[in-house]
C-alpha cells in the first residue's frame, strides 16, 4: 500500500473516530491530545499512524470502522504499515 492511499484511510478512521461520542474522548486521553491537537496534526502521517494504532487495540473498533467505510477488515493493519513507524519489528 502507498502511503497516500494509507494516509487517506487514517483520516476516513479519524473521521469515524470524530463521530464516535463515547470513543473520541477515550481516543484523546490515550493520547494526550485535545480537540485542537486534533485538528492541527491531521495531516500529519505520524498522527494519522497513532489513529490506526488507538483503532487496531479494540477489534470491536476496527469492525465498526471498517463496516461503515466498506472496507475489509485487515486494511487498517495494511494502511499502519505504510505509515511512518508501522514497520514490523523483528526481534530475532
Amino acid at each position: 500500500m502507498q502511503q497516500e492511499t494509507a494516509e487517506t484511510i487514517a483520516l476516513q478512521a479519524l473521521g469515524w473516530l470524530a463521530t464516535q461520542d463515547d470513543l473520541l474522548p477515550v481516543f484523546l486521553g490515550a493520547t494526550g491530545a485535545s480537540e485542537q491537537d486534533v485538528r492541527a496534526r491531521a495531516t500529519e502521517p505520524e498522527f494519522l499512524g497513532a489513529v490506526l494504532d488507538f483503532l487496531m487495540m479494540d477489534d470491536a473498533w476496527i469492525v465498526g470502522f471498517c463496516d461503515a467505510q466498506g472496507l475489509k477488515y485487515e486494511t487498517p493493519m495494511m494502511a499502519r504499515a505504510a505509515l511512518p513507524g508501522g514497520a514490523q519489528m523483528s526481534w530475532t
